[in-house]
């Protein structure tokens, strides 16, 4: 496996660690699993306020939003089924290069048109030993993240189809966010976006 780049400590990038037909062998997989358990638009909690991001997860766990709050849960919220399982590529690549057992969770975001993802900490989670790792579809996203505090010093890395993030270590529990995509920018996806994929170990709702 090609190494990755390390661009801040703790947080490694592949580049095209997808090649394209590896890709579209994946994008089959997703969309296949999204028949099963649709995408949806959480909410924020308390104000209710919509995300600009569809959703949904495979695993046994998927993480919602609602007035409520955020947490981990068994079952999707509207068709109150369980959650796909994973597909076999992510596992496969968790388990290249995270280290850590088998994840619990796939959050999948869509992006299409002005959707993005304001600066936020990824710390719902109980096993904060275990990286995140996240991978790339579609159309290309302009990546935000900075260190433990939401006022701290970040930089920005365009991220296109195929590419995988990870951040782990001292950077489990840094600030990132997607400050926009880059519409047309592959042709992927029908009817275009983007689609991050983003695995997460978790250990229990």
């Amino acid at each position: 496996m090609v190494a990755g780049i390390a661009i801040a400590p703790g947080v490694v990038l592949w580049r095209e660690r997808f090649s394209k037909p590896e890709q579209k062998r994946l994008l089959d997989a997703v969309t296949a699993r999204i028949a099963e358990a649709p995408f949806y638009r959480p909410v924020m909690p308390g104000s209710g306020n919509p995300f600009s991001v569809e959703e949904s997860n495979f695993g046994p766990l998927g993480w919602v939003s609602d007035k409520e709050g955020y947490r981990y849960q068994p079952a999707h919220p509207v068709t109150q089924k369980a959650w796909p399982d994973i597909p076999a590529q992510l596992m496969d690549l968790w388990r290249q290069i995270a280290a850590a057992p088998d994840p619990e969770c796939c959050l999948v975001n869509l992006y299409r048109g002005p959707a993005r993802m304001g600066l936020h900490q990824d710390k719902d989670e109980k096993a904060m030993d275990a990286p995140v790792v996240s991978v790339s579809l579609g159309d290309e996203a302009l990546f935000r993240i900075g260190g433990t505090t939401r006022r701290g010093p970040t930089r920005s890395v365009t991220l296109s189809s195929g590419d995988v993030v990870m951040f782990g270590g001292p950077a489990r529990l840094a600030y990132h966010g997607v400050d926009r995509i880059r519409p047309d920018s592959s042709s992927l996806i029908p009817g275009g976006g983007r689609i991050n994929l983003t695995l997460r170990r978790v250990t229990g709702p």
